[in-house]
């Protein structure tokens, strides 16, 4: 089965000394394992970059440039990247009228156009709450997927 992480995964695998460093790795590296396809929309690696080059008094991570690069590069070597659409955009609109998203929820609401879009149905998170209001999607606690 195809499944999108979230910018959370990806910023925790990227955050070493983070408590939920160890339990990304162990989700993701047991999803590997079960052979399923761990993928990424361009949204996520906008995010992740915006997370990691952050200075760490803003909340971010403070990563120097050259290895942002490098963290994206490594991304794309590790997951399938799938295209922006411009069906996005539609099921995006659709997403947020129908169940009335405000401020950053809508980029969530913008993940899940893109899952839609692509025919995906699993999310790997560690904000599932954020999630549990769109239909058609299953929802992969990062966490719990780590320690089953």
């Amino acid at each position: 089965m195809r499944i999108l992480l979230d910018t959370n995964v990806l910023c925790r695998l990227a955050e070493r000394g983070h408590p939920h460093h160890g339990v990304a790795e162990s989700a993701v590296t047991k999803l590997r394992n079960e052979q399923h396809e761990l993928c990424l929309v361009p949204q996520v690696l906008y995010e992740y970059w915006v997370v990691v080059t952050r200075p760490i008094a803003e909340n971010g991570l403070g990563m120097p440039l050259p290895d942002a690069v490098e963290a994206i590069d490594f991304c794309l070597d590790q997951f399938t990247l799938l295209r922006d659409e411009r069906g996005i955009f539609s099921l995006w609109r659709e997403l947020v009228r129908q169940h009335e998203v405000k401020g950053k929820s809508a980029h969530d609401a913008r993940l899940v156009a893109a899952m839609k879009r692509h025919g995906l149905e699993h999310l790997l998170t560690f904000n599932v709450a954020d999630f549990q209001r769109y239909e058609g999607i299953e929802l992969l606690d990062a966490l719990a997927i780590a320690t089953t």
